[in-house]
């Protein structure tokens, strides 16, 4: 507490450009939106219409009333119903396997700086690749896209488990599976004829667009206009703080600042102004799932190295924005841990958290067919030594008021206004289909 209250007694005097704390960002640190724009992508980010069986819509696993993400460590794809923990096996094509990832937030990837996405960051602004966004093989742009975060919503719709389908169930799915993307009949023409055919939909692309034909660009580009606009976060007690307001956040939360920025270690990889660094990190975070097709049985995810084709690069994985962090659990890039409290004890000895770690911390919805493999990867020795052996987090001692103290910080990150975001939720939308 001394630390503590000698820093507090600094801060008038040493100014912010001087202190550990980051600046609060401002309007001008986004991506300009276009309301036409951003209206659009309302309607698409609703609309079931952009998923192969016309069944999920970009909400359904991102969904505002979930703190842009389903509340599960992996998600139900294709084939279930519903929202978040409600969701369910549909009556046919039950899902094949979880989505193999957590469903991660999207709170102010609308700010210029995110230039990298997914856990993996497979796809990133890079001048040397085509139109200067690096994408997966065999997904090359099209046609230029305004940021990272437009090229990375199209990625969706081409996964099977996600929104695609399977073969045999809709003509998206059976062109992905051919790898038919780009072009005239590839999955993506495809997605976009379905929206040709909505007048709505049509109308809206030409009026914006000078009279162009609907293109999978124009989704990607209306996608992350509302999602740039929608889910902006700046209101949180630890803004107000940084902008003068001296009784914003509470003393215990002003101990855990300091502690987050300070001793813990916290902003090593958790700096900036959205506290992350946007950077890969491996922390020994449990495997469970389906995995992606990694490791000797495929139930591993080696994370960047699946990028960048780099041993350094395994189990490492990117660091997550902490903005609404209490909206957002699970926590970590499969969700292995329902609580802030869990996932920063985590943090404190990794390797030990891993080789002890309890299933029960997980938050996985119960279909048979599915849970039998969900926790395969545990009981493999050798695969949790090598997540163990890749870890960069030295163990740190905390007390536990220590702990308390930060993860009352982290709920400083809250927006009070997030919980209800700007829009909301349409009553309907173009296509007809049912919203959720």
């Amino acid at each position: 507490m001394g630390k503590f209250l000698s820093l507090l007694a600094l801060l008038p005097t040493m100014g912010l450009a001087q202190s550990p704390f980051p600046e609060s960002p401002t309007p001008a640190d986004f991506h300009e939106t276009d309301a036409e724009w951003v209206t659009l992508g309302r309607q698409l980010f609703f609309d079931p219409v952009l998923a192969g069986n016309n069944n999920i819509a970009c909400a359904t696993c991102h969904h505002p009333s979930l703190g842009t993400a389903d509340a599960m460590s992996l998600s139900l794809g294709e084939g279930a119903q519903g929202l978040g923990q409600e969701r369910t096996v549909a009556a046919r094509n039950a899902p094949k396997q979880r989505i193999p990832r957590n469903a991660p937030a999207l709170w102010n990837l609308g700010a210029k700086e995110f230039v990298v996405m997914f856990h993996d960051g497979r796809v990133e602004v890079d001048e040397t690749s085509r139109h200067g966004i690096a994408m997966p093989n065999n997904r090359p742009l099209e046609r230029p896209m305004p940021s990272a975060l437009a090229a990375q919503t199209l990625l969706p719709m081409l996964s099977g488990d996600e929104m695609a389908g399977h073969p045999g169930e809709n003509p998206i799915a059976d062109a992905v599976a051919k790898e038919q993307i780009t072009g005239k009949g590839g999955a993506w023409d495809l997605i976009a004829e379905e929206l040709r055919a909505i007048p709505d939909y049509a109308d809206q692309v030409a009026w914006l667009t000078g009279g162009e034909d609907i293109h999978i660009s124009h989704v990607g580009q209306a996608l992350s206009a509302f999602i740039g606009f929608e889910f902006r976060s700046l209101e949180s007690p630890f803004d107000r703080y940084l902008r003068g307001e001296s009784d914003a956040m509470t003393a215990q939360q002003l101990e855990g600042m300091t502690l987050f920025y300070g001793e813990a270690r916290c902003s090593y990889c958790h700096s900036g102004p959205f506290q992350t660094d946007h950077g890969f990190h491996a922390i020994g975070l449990p495997q469970f799932g389906p995995g992606k097709d990694d490791g000797a049985y495929g139930y591993a995810d080696h994370g960047r190295a699946r990028v960048t084709g780099n041993d350094a690069d395994l189990y490492r994985f990117r660091t997550p924005s902490l903005r609404n962090v209490t909206l957002t659990a699970p926590y970590g890039h499969n969700g292995a841990y329902a609580s802030l409290e869990a996932i920063v004890r985590h943090h404190l000895d990794p390797i030990a958290a891993l080789t002890t770690y309890d299933p029960s911390n997980a938050k996985l919805a119960e279909v048979a067919t599915l849970t039998k493999a969900d926790f395969k990867l545990l009981k493999d020795s050798l695969e949790v030594l090598e997540i163990a052996a890749a870890v960069e987090l030295a163990p740190i001692a905390l007390t536990e008021g220590d702990i308390n103290a930060i993860v009352a910080f982290l709920t400083a990150l809250t927006d009070p206004n997030a919980k209800t975001g700007r829009l909301g939720v349409p009553e309907r939308v173009p296509s007809g289909l049912r919203v959720e």
